[in-house]
């Protein structure tokens, strides 16, 4: 039997987490301090340290949630690792990542290492699970690999895109994938 979560707790939580976003664009992260956020939750000092640890923690929980719920929303409907999960997955991360460079200006440098590894985790996660159900014949350790390196593939490609954007996000994850093709070709 799953235990329920007090509803108290749950909207406390976003009160804090949606004080620390409501700031992030206001302010650096460097310049947010605890006595801020709960100010601007209304939450006293020991209600904050009942739920993170500090404002590095109350950053990860928050990007993670939001990533989580933005790239599952995105793929939820993929069942298999191919062309169109690839580009969906690919989209969604320069999505986000436009949001929260565009919400969160102040604090978005800030942000990046997090993001980055927050998105490889989670998307590691979702391809290695979708991995063991689409090969069930493969070693673990090899769907391990297989995940991390698509993940931190698609990452990287998407930095790259937003870096530079010479193209539309469409037509750069054309060339992934033509590349993913051809380096089948490449390697013998």
């Amino acid at each position: 039997m799953e235990k329920q979560i007090d509803p108290r707790i749950l909207r406390t939580r976003k009160l804090i987490m949606d004080a620390f976003i409501q700031l992030s664009m206001k302010k650096e992260f460097k310049d947010i301090t605890i006595k801020d956020i709960t100010t601007v939750a209304t939450v006293n000092r020991a209600t904050f340290y009942s739920h993170f640890i500090d404002k590095y923690d109350l950053l990860e929980k928050a990007l993670s949630e939001s990533v989580m719920r933005e790239i599952i929303q995105e793929v939820s409907t993929h069942e298999v690792i191919n062309e169109e999960t690839i580009e969906a997955i690919f989209l969604s991360i320069i999505k986000f990542q436009t949001s929260i460079s565009n919400q969160c200006r102040r604090s978005y440098e800030a942000f990046t290492p997090q993001i980055e590894t927050i998105f490889k985790k989670e998307l590691e996660a979702f391809f290695s699970g979708l991995a063991q159900k689409q090969w069930p014949n493969q070693s673990k350790n090899e769907l391990e690999v297989y995940a991390v390196m698509l993940s931190w593939a698609l990452y990287g490609a998407a930095m790259h895109w937003m870096q530079n954007q010479n193209s539309q996000p469409e037509d750069y994850v054309e060339q992934i994938l033509h590349i993913i093709k051809m380096e089948k070709t490449w390697i013998k």
